[in-house]
Order: C-alpha cells, then sequence, then structure tokens
C-alpha cells in the first residue's frame, strides 16, 4: 500500500512524497524515483509491480512546481539533493538508490554526488548531461526549442511556453508502442502534469540549461546509464558524454529504443541495483 506524505522543509517549502511504506530495515533495498519532466510523483506501474516483486521499498517525490509540492524559484538540479535527503529524514531511511528517468536523471545524479555514501547507486534512462561546449548539446533533438529558450533564462522559456505544442515526432514507433502499452501511465501522468500548469516543466528545464551547481566527475558509488540510440528527445550524445565524466559509469546502449520504449530495461536495472546494494 502506497502512503502520501506531506514533508515540511525549514524554508518553509512542502514536498509531496509517496513511500509503498515498507521498512527500512526489511526491505531488500530502498529506492528514490525521480520522475520526469512534466510528471506528478506519483508512482504508477509498473514500477510498483516491479518493486514489490523485488522486495524494494518505492518512494517518489514530486519535484517543486509538479503536484501539490512548493515551487523553489530559481531551483538549480543539485537542489534535488538537499530536497531528497529532507525526504529521506523524514521516512526514516538512511542508505537509499537512486533512479530517473528523463528529466529525473539529472537530478538523480546530484543526489549521488552531493549526498555521498547515503546513494548505494543510481540509475538513468536518457538523462540529459550537463550543458558543455565540448559536443553540440542540442544536435540530434528531434525539437529543441524549449531547451533552447531556457538557455536565455526562465522569462524566455515561460514565453514559449504560452504558445508552444507537443511534437509527436520527438517518440519512435517503439515509444509510441511502450505507451500504448505498459508503460500507459508515463503518457497518463505525463498529462496529469500539464494540466495543472507549465511551471514545474519551465523550471526543470532551466535547471537543465544552465549550469547544474553538481559536479559529476566527483559521483564515487556506481552508476549505470542507460539510453535508447534512437532517442529523439535526449540523444545518446549525452549518455556517451555523462559516460566520459562520470568515473564509475557504466553504459547500456539499446540501439531501437527510444526515449520512452528504453524503460524496457526497467526491471533488469532493478536487478543491477539489487547486485549494488549486497
Amino acid at each position: 500500500m502506497t502512503k502520501q506524505h506531506d514533508i515540511h522543509l525549514p524554508d518553509g517549502r512542502s514536498l509531496v512524497a509517496y513511500d509503498t511504506g515498507a521498512p527500512d530495515t526489511t526491505a531488500r533495498l530502498t529506492l528514490v524515483w525521480h520522475h520526469g519532466s512534466p510528471h506528478t510523483g506519483v508512482p504508477y506501474e509498473p514500477l510498483l509491480s516491479m518493486a514489490a516483486g523485488r522486495g524494494i521499498r518505492l518512494v517518489t517525490y514530486a519535484r517543486p512546481g509538479y503536484g501539490n509540492s512548493s515551487p523553489a524559484e530559481g531551483r538549480a538540479v543539485a537542489s534535488a539533493a538537499a530536497d531528497v535527503a529532507a525526504v529521506a529524514d523524514a521516512l526514516e531511511i538512511r542508505r537509499f538508490a537512486g533512479m530517473g528517468a528523463s528529466g529525473g536523471g539529472p537530478h538523480a545524479l546530484a543526489c549521488a554526488a552531493l549526498l555521498g555514501d547515503r546513494v548505494v547507486a543510481t540509475v538513468t534512462f536518457a538523462s540529459p548531461a550537463p550543458y558543455s561546449d565540448s559536443f553540440d548539446w542540442f544536435a540530434e533533438m528531434a525539437d529543441p526549442k524549449a531547451l533552447q529558450a531556457a538557455r536565455m533564462g526562465r522569462p524566455a522559456r515561460a514565453q514559449l511556453a504560452e504558445i508552444e505544442e507537443f511534437d509527436p515526432t520527438v517518440f519512435t514507433d517503439n515509444d509510441w508502442a511502450a505507451l500504448r502499452g505498459e508503460w500507459a501511465a508515463v503518457g497518463e501522468d505525463a498529462g496529469q502534469a500539464s494540466s495543472t500548469g507549465p511551471d514545474g516543466l519551465i523550471d526543470d528545464d532551466v535547471a537543465f540549461a544552465k549550469p547544474w551547481r553538481v559536479d559529476v566527475s566527483a559521483i564515487t558509488s556506481p552508476v549505470l546509464l542507460v539510453q535508447g540510440g534512437a532517442d529523439r528527445m535526449v540523444p545518446a550524445a549525452h549518455a556517451q558524454s555523462l559516460l566520459g565524466t562520470i568515473p564509475t559509469a557504466e553504459l547500456w546502449l539499446r540501439p531501437r529504443d527510444g526515449h520512452v520504449s528504453v524503460l524496457g530495461a526497467t526491471a533488469v536495472a532493478f536487478d543491477w541495483l539489487l547486485d549494488q546494494a549486497r
């Protein structure tokens, strides 16, 4: 049974977290899931079944500006570490693994870099890399306009949000098949998040496109980068950049997968995390 928690922070903000509730002392592993952009933070299938079947305690939370979590003006990717530490403390979780999909990836990596040995290991799916001039960050993105606007600052990104429409070509045929099948809840939750306004997504995009305030080369725990070779939203060059920067990283490149269908590796990634936690 999943329980909802309202976590109150010292700065007056609050975060909404969800916990499958297995005690930290009996679960084989506690996993903090970092949702994509946009999402509500509510846990969904098949994550719940995959976690339950492996004795994994699943914790999710809504980043600032999503769901009922308070916004955090000017937040950076690094801000996620303090927020996740507060959630873990409130739920009496000492150590945990991280897993993030798409826009959740950078935030999972921030926790790995900034929370030290509290993070056992981390998995990302289709994660953006920190903005860099060392490679063409926008190359092969089917629709880079939002992130290009975010590079100009929040006002420019917010202005674009008033007129932008979703471009269906960012998803491959395999992505659409995944959204019609096992990962239907991903699309449903993204739609729910979008229906409440664009602020969370705007803040995410600006955080991705400006300095993260995170040194991912400082990560010392194991990191697994899962990337679709056919991804049109976050191209494989981002995973290659992360692989070359994070000393503990390994890359699972799935050539035929796009941005959503790469989640087909989630069950195996859960098993990888359990191996790291032994």
